[in-house]
């Protein structure tokens, strides 16, 4: 008992002291992190940038969504959702600009660019036509593989009946490619296993599947429990397997160790896809882990937010946090971070950076403790921290209405590519070309 009081005792002080500290001290202000350019691209409809990569000819390459079939939108007809890739080179230049999918409803969520100079990119389907062949029912997985040049190599659709959506996808040391994303086990029947075990599951579940270089299946696993499981992101380990970083509210079947309600929850598994070891990270609140990268000395970063303000969390400043934890190959819990103010702050996305530290995407409602100025409701928000998880300088970019990031790149020669999606058409934001555009941000 004294011990916990004393653990009480000291939390209090430290959020006393992070409270009482002024907005405006020059420790989160830095000459590092000044914008260049606030850009948007899209049509009169809804239009987003999910992930952006940085390319092997100092470029890059955003891949989200259009609903659009005007504006900067030129080769679709209809007003249906479909994946959209815009490839910039080292200038900053657009090179060329394509839309991926069918009639219905199609959304791309994350874009990497491989070994070929092509590019893999993976969201969800709901279509059966146009570029996707095949849809089981309802929304899939659907993986295109494009050229340099952005034409279609191959394309795969991975699902059952349910709702099964594509999130995170790397190219794998092997030359093939591990997706993960959201299985709807109960709609699927249990389907989705290689090989089928006994165990209940339910609900979403986190959704691996092994492909070669072709897109073909190698194994397919999921895990999860009787709740909702949604994985954000995914690493590869030195031994070939890999660690998938995401939520959890369930608190039965592979998880063991539930905190309060959703909880960060890290899995790792083996290179034909067993489970090796599942942590649960969190408090007695919401926390939702986004994005995993590896750290040079080689453990791992994970970024997210969190609602919490005991367990796991040592200190909370607002109504949501970005949350920061280290992680080492073990799932043992190094450090723990929150960088925020006293609204809703989240990481949607983290790179390590060339400079050491790391880069970090995500929106905040604040103007005050981290968070220097609110232009108007959420801002995209970037941010660089040091390899301890200090904040090295933030900076935030919107209008009086609703600006996401969602997406972070580093560049060759050192600059920041953000991207995400406004509905503005004020302050940072000089022009709005519909209800929604993609947003790019470039930070030297």
């Amino acid at each position: 008992m004294k011990l916990k009081k004393s653990i009480h005792i000291l939390r209090f002080f430290s959020l006393f002291l992070v409270l009482g500290c002024s907005k405006d001290d020059s420790s989160n202000t830095s000459t590092e992190g000044q914008i260049t350019f606030v850009k948007t691209y899209g049509g009169t409809k809804n239009d987003s940038g999910q992930s952006v990569v940085a390319t092997n000819d100092g470029g890059y390459a955003i891949l989200g969504y259009t609903q659009s079939n005007d504006g900067d939108i030129n080769d679709k007809q209809d007003e249906s959702f479909d994946y959209w890739v815009l490839k910039f080179d080292a200038q900053d230049q657009l090179q060329w600009q394509k839309t991926y999918g069918g009639s219905a409803d199609d959304r791309g969520n994350a874009i990497i660019q491989t070994q070929d100079g092509g590019y893999a990119i993976l969201g969800y389907s709901f279509s059966n036509n146009g570029d996707v062949t095949e849809n089981a029912g309802l929304q899939d997985f659907w993986l295109a593989k494009l050229d340099a040049n952005g034409a279609v190599s191959w394309q795969k659709s991975f699902g059952y009946q349910g709702a099964d959506s594509g999130v995170s996808v790397i190219q794998t040391n092997d030359q093939g490619y591990l997706i993960t994303g959201v299985l709807d086990v109960t709609a699927s029947g249990g389907q989705g296993n290689t090989s089928r075990n006994s165990n209940r599951h339910a609900g979403g579940d986190y959704w691996a599947l092994k492909l070669n270089s072709s897109g073909d299946i190698e194994w397919s696993r999921f895990f999860g429990g009787n709740f909702t499981d949604t994985p954000q992101g995914v690493v590869q380990t030195n031994d070939n397997g890999f660690i998938i970083a995401g939520s959890s509210d369930s608190n039965d079947t592979d998880i063991s160790n539930n905190k309060g309600t959703y909880d960060f929850w890290v899995i790792r598994i083996s290179a034909s896809g067993n489970l090796i070891w599942e942590r649960s990270f969190g408090g007695n609140q919401i926390d939702e882990a986004r994005a995993i990268t590896k750290t040079d000395d080689g453990n791992y970063l994970i970024a997210g937010d969190t609602r919490s303000s005991d367990n796991d969390v040592s200190i909370s400043k607002g109504a949501a946090d970005l949350w920061l934890i280290k992680i080492s190959p073990d799932g043992n819990l190094i450090w723990e971070n929150t960088i925020g103010g006293s609204s809703f702050d989240v990481a949607r996305a983290i790179v390590k950076s060339q400079n050491d530290g790391f880069l970090i995407s995500g929106s905040s409602r604040s103007n005050d403790f981290d968070v220097n100025e609110n232009k108007g409701q959420n801002d995209a928000w970037i941010l660089k921290v040091d390899d301890n998880g200090n904040l090295e300088w933030q900076t935030t970019v919107g209008g009086s209405n609703i600006d996401f990031s969602y997406g972070i790149a580093e560049l060759s020669n050192g600059s920041i590519i953000a991207v995400g999606d406004t509905a503005s058409s004020d302050g940072d934001i000089l022009e709005n070309k519909g209800f929604a555009d993609v947003l790019i941000v470039k930070i030297d």
